[in-house]
């Protein structure tokens, strides 16, 4: 067989999953990440008011940008409630667009 014939482990990113247990002397563990549960379902509120300031503030650092879900761990259903109540409030003045 040729060598570029597109088999084997050739041009692969650093040396197989083998040589690094070998190093370590043993198998890796692998990083477990808890799933985060959305705020708004486990609470299970279906209306997110645009003049709930204590409910919307959370989701607004001081830079004033909304927080995407995958920081904020909210559902894409209540990320979109969320979203156009945030963007409400800003239009009646009660959450700012930027902080000084």
């Amino acid at each position: 067989m040729s060598d570029f014939d597109g088999r084997g482990d050739r041009g692969g990113r650093g040396k197989d999953k083998k040589d690094k247990d070998d190093k370590k002397g043993g198998a890796r563990r692998t990083f477990f990440r808890r799933r985060r549960l959305c705020k708004f379902c486990v609470e299970k509120i279906d209306y997110i008011g645009y003049r709930d300031v204590k409910l919307l503030a959370p989701f607004i650092p001081e830079r004033g940008k909304i927080q995407p879900r995958r920081i904020s761990g909210v559902c894409a259903t209540h990320q979109r409630a969320l979203q156009v109540a945030i963007k409400r409030a800003r239009q009646i003045a009660i959450v700012p667009y930027v902080t000084d």
